[in-house]
């Protein structure tokens, strides 16, 4: 089976085509990577990619309690700890770069930080803090120029930061509501600025930061997260333009030569299902202009995953949820053996019950 085979993504030899999707967990006390979080991922190791949670580059993306960050030499150090042990493991990591912009509480954010966005426009609903229990979402401050100067050059700082922590390489978040979605969707965005308006407009931030990135560290290094159509953190799922605006977002990241684009598809969790004609389009427009592989991701089987990879619809395959609870993923799927479901009551819980306490196949057979 091609899902089993080897890739080349970038400049990264990868063991097989698949991906451990980013999925946030909570463990990183302080907001700081830890030894905890070191023997999580390198219990995943066994994949071609793991893509690590969200990872803010600056105080101000802490959104969520206990995720972490990587805009210090302290964190940058916690992360070292992760890539030493997945690369001792034979696995390669990215780590993935989340600003959350509007998607918090101040009592999540470290003393002098704020929650930034586009627009001053909050969230609905209500957040976990660790402080007071369940808050309503903060109104958060529409950034300034300076502000958005400030957030591209947090990018290029934390991806210089992460390849001196090890890593192979960095995603960009750009779905699922964070900070580059608030940019693209008009929803979240109602500004007048370079950043906001029309379509282009809206698609700058995303594609300065890009830049940033590829400066940092090279665009074959590089890749990004989209979710159009997507409705996760109060976004538009979709509006006029909507299938325009993601194309030529698509065809300019590949001009930048990045080295992927990983395309996000919710429905098996119950969203709305992405428009698959635009999702095709944008890949096609996305290798056409010059970018890399596609991996794609969303409620995926070993034969579904096969079919994809087979059909050149997808170079890589993303799995989220199964890899929770079946650390050994990739033998188990290799195998055709069950698997494990995930206790969804310990997903962002501390400590390591519902983290690192799946057994693997061999565990079962002693």
């Amino acid at each position: 089976m091609k899902l089993f085979s080897p890739f080349r993504l970038g400049t990264v030899e990868l063991k097989n085509r698949i991906v451990m999707a980013p999925m946030t967990r909570s463990r990183a006390q302080g907001n700081i990577p830890n030894s905890l979080m070191a023997e999580y991922y390198d219990q995943r190791a066994s994949t071609g990619l793991i893509v690590t949670e969200g990872t803010s580059p600056s105080p101000n993306g802490l959104g969520y309690a206990r995720i972490p960050g990587i805009f210090s030499t302290e964190q940058r150090d916690g992360w070292r700890l992760v890539t030493e042990a997945v690369h001792a493991g034979g696995g390669r990591i990215f780590i993935q770069l989340m600003h959350a912009g509007r998607v918090g509480s101040t009592l999540n954010l470290p003393v002098g930080a704020e929650l930034l966005a586009p627009s001053a426009i909050a969230m609905s609903g209500a957040i976990w803090t660790d402080v007071k229990g369940e808050q309503t979402y903060d109104t958060p401050r529409s950034m300034t120029a300076g502000d958005i100067a400030a957030a591209i050059e947090e990018y290029a700082r934390a991806a210089t930061l992460a390849s001196e922590a090890g890593f192979d390489g960095v995603e960009i978040h750009g779905a699922n509501g964070y900070l580059i979605t608030q940019f693209l969707d008009p929803g979240s965005n109602q500004r007048d600025d370079d950043y906001g308006g029309d379509a282009t407009r809206r698609n700058c931030f995303a594609l300065d930061v890009a830049r940033a990135v590829i400066n940092a560290i090279g665009a074959s290094r590089t890749g990004i997260r989209l979710s159009p159509y997507g409705v996760f953190n109060d976004m538009s799922g979709t509006y006029e333009g909507i299938a325009g605006q993601y194309t030529q977002l698509a065809a300019d990241l590949g001009r930048l030569g990045m080295a992927y684009m990983h395309m996000v598809d919710h429905s098996a969790m119950g969203a709305p299902k992405p428009d698959q004609a635009v999702v095709c389009t944008m890949c096609k427009s996305f290798r056409d202009s010059g970018g890399g592989s596609i991996i794609l991701s969303g409620g995926y089987d070993r034969e579904r995953a096969e079919a994809d990879i087979q059909d050149g619809t997808a170079d890589l395959v993303a799995f989220g949820r199964p890899l929770i609870a079946n650390p050994d993923l990739v033998e188990r799927l290799r195998t055709g053996a069950s698997l494990a479901v995930p206790d969804q009551a310990t997903f962002y819980t501390p400590g390591k019950e519902g983290y690192t306490d799946y057994p693997g196949l061999a565990d079962y057979r002693v």
